[in-house]
């Protein structure tokens, strides 16, 4: 048994012939790891919703400067991304480049389209907000030794696996 888990592990609780996933999950008893990361997952989850409504922004707007930002794309592609048409996205678009967040500019290698990126304005309005929570979890990570990373990188990596399996 590992530090802070607890005498019942899922991985070490084998089923029972015609137990239910609900009675296994009943049974199981979790770590304080998997507490802890059940925490970071909600509090993930806020984060949007609550950098929209700081910024003035709708979830979709933020989500298109959020993606514009990491990789300058073509409105098709963040209609492809959003889950939107196109003319909803160019629409969005549309929006963001009134408010001075994102320019419209020519494809780099083909003249017939064009890409949607951040101005130095739109990375601020989100970069902006968020940059306390960058400071402090630049902190936290300084606090921890490489062999200490590792093992936290492995779990964190495990864990986006596993949850990306639901996506």
């Amino acid at each position: 048994m590992t530090k802070g888990s607890t005498p019942t592990d899922p991985a070490a609780t084998p089923r029972r012939p015609g137990q239910s996933d609900g009675e296994w999950v009943g049974a199981w008893r979790r770590s304080d790891a998997l507490d802890a990361l059940r925490r970071l997952l909600s509090a993930s989850g806020q984060v949007a919703p609550a950098l929209a409504r700081r910024t003035g922004l709708t979830h979709t707007e933020l989500a298109v400067l959020e993606h514009v930002i990491e990789d300058p794309v073509g409105p098709t592609e963040l209609a492809h991304r959003l889950g939107v048409t196109s003319a909803a996205a160019s629409g969005i678009v549309d929006r963001l480049v009134a408010r001075g967040h994102v320019e419209r500019q020519p494809h780099p290698s083909d003249r017939r389209r064009t890409v949607v990126e951040a101005t130095p304005t739109g990375r601020e309005e989100v970069v902006g907000h968020m940059m306390p929570m960058f400071r402090e979890l630049a902190e936290l990570d300084a606090a921890f030794t490489d062999e200490e990373l590792a093992v936290v990188l492995r779990y964190l990596e495990g864990a986006t696996q596993a949850v990306r399996r639901l996506l």
